[in-house]
């Protein structure tokens, strides 16, 4: 009933066209997207095609004997369209474990799709990997997020920095000074985190021009017209979300980022469904950073879990 193919570079028409009409799919599986990186991972996509039509798609990579969900993107899963239903997927499912096991593969961790991502219901893989593959949650981590149509206020202590920016005469403005922002950035990770971003400089210009209406930078300014905080979005339509939020010493010390989060919730995305902002945990989900939730919850975020699974062959 399903046949199953490797990706090969020669379908990335078939892919993204797939992916751009999936009920929940974003431009983050587009190949355009996924292959900026593909010297770091041993790619083993699959596409599913039913009745000679393309049926679903998993994003992935393999590492000796485990196929993983793909390890370079912050989600993954089964893309699937509207046609998919519970039965087929329960049928597609058995069919892949068959192929797998087929191909030497023993071991699978497959990240599931965050719900706020759907853009129609598509937990049917959730069903298939209890009731067919027997799967165990390996890591939950949690995000934060806002239902823009009905935002929670900010706390008190959010207020109080939205009104020291305005006294310091803060302003806001979408960039393009990626450098400006990515040194920021920087600065804060290796400060903080003794780390740097996932991303370099060169890639996410590289993204940002491959990209550029779904990536976009905003900056807050000080009167001085420097850069004293600012934020990454990735706009997947439905949902904004903040790959990367970075801010100055100065920043900090001026409400840079209670401004930031004010426009884009209360002005500039207002008409979205769901701005997320990013996972709060450490070590598979088993540290939560405590100041850096308190932070997003200040905003009105509240929590989305990122589960990933695991099953054997």
């Amino acid at each position: 009933m399903f046949e199953i193919k490797r990706y090969t570079p020669d379908q990335q028409q078939v892919w993204n066209d797939f992916v751009a009409r999936s009920k929940n799919g974003t431009f983050l599986f587009d190949r355009r997207y996924m292959d900026y990186h593909s010297d770091r991972f041993s790619d083993c996509s699959l596409m599913v095609y039913r009745k000679g039509n393309v049926y679903a798609l998993l994003p992935a990579n393999r590492t000796g004997d485990t196929l993983h969900s793909h390890q370079g993107l912050t989600y993954g899963g089964l893309l699937t369209d509207a046609k998919a239903t519970v039965e087929g997927v329960v049928q597609l499912f058995e069919a892949l474990n068959v192929w797998l096991r087929g191909e030497g593969i023993r071991r699978v961790t497959y990240k599931a799709m965050p719900w706020i991502y759907h853009r129609l219901p598509a937990q049917e893989d959730l069903y298939a990997l209890t009731q067919v593959c027997h799967a165990r949650l390996l890591t939950r981590e949690i995000s934060s997020s806002i239902f823009l149509q009905h935002p929670l206020r900010f706390t008190e202590s959010r207020k109080s920095g939205l009104r020291k920016a305005h006294r310091e005469g803060l302003s806001f403005a979408e960039s393009d000074d990626l450098a400006a922002f990515w040194k920021m950035l920087d600065d804060n990770l290796s400060t903080r985190h003794h780390t740097h971003p996932v991303h370099s400089l060169d890639e996410l210009r590289l993204l940002k021009g491959r990209f550029s209406e779904r990536i976009r930078l905003y900056l807050i300014y000080n009167k001085e017209k420097t850069a004293v905080g600012g934020t990454l979005i990735f706009d997947t339509g439905q949902v904004i979300h903040t790959q990367y939020i970075a801010s100055t010493e100065e920043g900090k010390a001026h409400g840079a980022l209670d401004l930031l989060f004010d426009e884009l919730v209360h002005h500039r995305y207002c008409d979205r469904i769901c701005l997320d902002f990013g996972k709060s945990t450490e070590q598979g989900g088993r540290m939560l950073n405590e100041h850096l939730i308190f932070q997003k919850e200040g905003f009105g975020g509240r929590g989305v879990c990122y589960d990933t699974y695991e099953w054997e062959l």
